[in-house]
């Protein structure tokens, strides 16, 4: 059952499931407007498509709302990922001043917020947002495991 705690996550999720479809990681990110609710950006992953190491979903949301702000601070919005965010996309993040991440499945291996390097924890992070993890995490892990099980097989 989805979450209806957080309804915007639904567009990250709807996100994930198409960049999945485009061959792309599973990963979606929804940028919202704390102050209006409106979602001023969602992107899936694209690193593929633009052969763009730093095309994670969250990073083209922070850029895209960066932009339509005007600003490179973003202290306003809660950013919603069905993913947790990687070392890069972490202190992009907290660059941006972030209010609150909202993140579906833990990642172990490649995240960076609860797990590796656990950004916000350190005594060098200037800006940590809240943190919720976790949410809705058995439809994020399974769009993941589908996607990399396909892989597999095609290699086969």
């Amino acid at each position: 059952m989805r979450t209806r705690k957080f309804p915007a996550f639904l567009e990250a999720e709807n996100q994930a499931e198409a960049a999945g479809k485009r061959g792309e990681i599973p990963v979606g990110a929804a940028l919202v407007d704390s102050r209006t609710g409106n979602v001023l950006a969602a992107f899936g992953n694209r690193t593929e498509e633009l052969s763009d190491p730093t095309a994670h979903a969250e990073m083209l949301c922070l850029r895209e709302g960066a932009r339509k702000a005007e600003s490179p601070r973003l202290p306003f919005c809660d950013l919603y990922v069905t993913l947790e965010p990687c070392a890069m996309c972490a202190a992009a993040i907290s660059f941006a001043r972030i209010r609150r991440l909202v993140f579906g499945a833990y990642d172990p291996k490649g995240g960076g917020v609860e797990h590796g390097p656990r950004l916000f924890h350190q005594p060098t992070c200037h800006h940590r947002p809240e943190v919720t993890g976790g949410i809705d995490e058995e439809i994020c892990k399974a769009l993941l495991t589908a996607f990399f099980a396909a892989r597999r097989e095609e290699t086969l």
